[in-house]
C-alpha cells in the first residue's frame, strides 16, 4: 500500500473513510467527553478541550480536508506563511516588508509568528466584511434593490471606487 509523505504536523484523511465515518457518527451522538482507552485497558478521562479538537478534526477529515496542527507560538518561514495564506512567497515578503504582518529576522531568514498570521487574516476578514456592509448600505440607500440591473451596476462601480480610495488611504 502506498503511503502519502506529508510535512510534520500535516495529516491527510485516511483512504478508507469507513472507520472515520463511524467515529463521526459516534461523536454526533455524544456531546460530552468520555475516556481514552489504552491498548492495555487503562482508561484516562479525555479533557473537554481535547474532545473539542477531536470533534473538529474528525469533521474536517470527513469532509476530505487535510489537517495541520500548529502551536500558536510556532514560527513559520516565509514559504510556510505564504502557503497558509494561499499567496506566493514574493507576495508574502511584500506583506512583511510593508509592515502588514510583523516578523523577526534573527539572521538572514525571516520568521513569522503563527498568531501574527491569524491576526492578519482576522483583520483582512473584518475589512472585507466592513466593505461589504458599506456596499450593501450604499445599494440600499440608492434604491438598488428595487432598481434595474443598470442601476445596480452603476452603484456597485461607485462603491468599488470608494472602497479602493479608502484602501489606498490606509
Amino acid at each position: 500500500m502506498a503511503t502519502t509523505t506529508a510535512p510534520a504536523g500535516v495529516v491527510f484523511p485516511p483512504r478508507d473513510l469507513n472507520a472515520l465515518l463511524d467515529l463521526g457518527r459516534f461523536l454526533e451522538h455524544h456531546t460530552e467527553p468520555g475516556l481514552l482507552l489504552g491498548p492495555d485497558g487503562e482508561q484516562v478521562p479525555l479533557p473537554a478541550e481535547v474532545y473539542r479538537v477531536l470533534v473538529e478534526v474528525v469533521e474536517a477529515m470527513r469532509e476530505g480536508k487535510v489537517i495541520t496542527l500548529v502551536p500558536r507560538t510556532q514560527r513559520l518561514t516565509t514559504q510556510e506563511a505564504a502557503d497558509f495564506l494561499g499567496v506566493s512567497r514574493p507576495t508574502m515578503v511584500k506583506l512583511l516588508e510593508d509592515g502588514r504582518i510583523p516578523f523577526e529576522q534573527p539572521g538572514r531568514h525571516r520568521r513569522i509568528l503563527f498568531t501574527d498570521l491569524l491576526a492578519y487574516t482576522e483583520r483582512q476578514h473584518a475589512g472585507r466584511r466592513a466593505t461589504l456592509d458599506r456596499m450593501t448600505e450604499d445599494a440600499s440607500e440608492s434604491g438598488i434593490y428595487g432598481g434595474t440591473p443598470e442601476d445596480y451596476a452603476a452603484a456597485l462601480k461607485k462603491a468599488r471606487r470608494r472602497a479602493a480610495r479608502q484602501e489606498g488611504a490606509s
